[in-house]
């Protein structure tokens, strides 16, 4: 819960659930590109991966932005990995446009300068 609270106060971080956002996530990619951050509450490397990402300024650089709690919604994780052809990973970062990702990073290679440009090449 103590990362709930961080999610909550830094990023406008929407909390991705249910398989069915996915689809929404592809619709509203097609108007702006969609960050998926898939973090795991117990990893001591996502939780540096988040403070990266939390810490950078300005986070609206890195909105629309989804969180997956790995350790509640696991199988959504494998739902993404199905739907955008990626390998799962943890922590990781993907970049959704046009209901493609585009883009994905993962552990220390979680970096807001990188996420941030690759967001913006998405638009």
């Amino acid at each position: 819960m103590f990362f709930a609270a961080i999610f909550a106060h830094i990023m406008n971080w929407l909390p991705l659930t249910d398989p069915a956002q996915l689809a929404e996530i592809d619709l509203l990619s097609a108007s702006r590109p969609v960050l998926i951050f898939k973090h795991s509450t117990r990893c001591s490397i996502s939780a540096a991966a988040l403070a990266r990402l939390d810490r950078s300024d300005p986070p609206e650089r890195l909105e629309p932005s989804y969180h997956l709690d790995l350790l509640r919604y696991r199988p959504l994780s494998n739902a993404i990995e199905a739907r955008y052809g990626i390998e799962h990973a943890s922590p990781q970062v993907l970049i959704i446009s046009n209901g493609k990702c585009v883009f994905d990073t993962s552990h220390f290679g979680i970096v807001f300068r990188d996420v941030a440009a690759a967001m913006e090449r998405a638009q």
